[in-house]
């Protein structure tokens, strides 16, 4: 559930930028141009953080442990690897 209300509030903070942005620089020469640098900077940055937020929920390489090394880790969490 949190991972929703974390990319619904990045995608709200991110649309409020392109929205309300431009109108931080309002009654400028280039209105059309300032509206365009911040909706495709909102874009850009949001399609970023949702690539690296996704891509840390599953990872598609884990850590490599030798067989000794897991027996210990599962050892000490209590919970030890039969041999066999």
């Amino acid at each position: 559930m949190e991972v929703f209300l974390t990319i619904i509030f990045f995608t709200i903070f991110w649309a409020a930028v392109a929205k309300y942005g431009p109108i931080l620089f309002t009654k400028q020469p280039h209105d059309d141009l300032v509206r365009c640098i911040f909706l495709l900077t909102a874009v850009v940055c949001w399609l970023f953080w949702l690539c690296c937020y996704l891509a840390q929920l599953n990872p598609l390489l884990g850590p490599k442990l030798n067989g000794n090394t897991i027996r210990i880790i599962a050892s000490s969490w209590g919970n030890p690897i039969k041999e066999g």
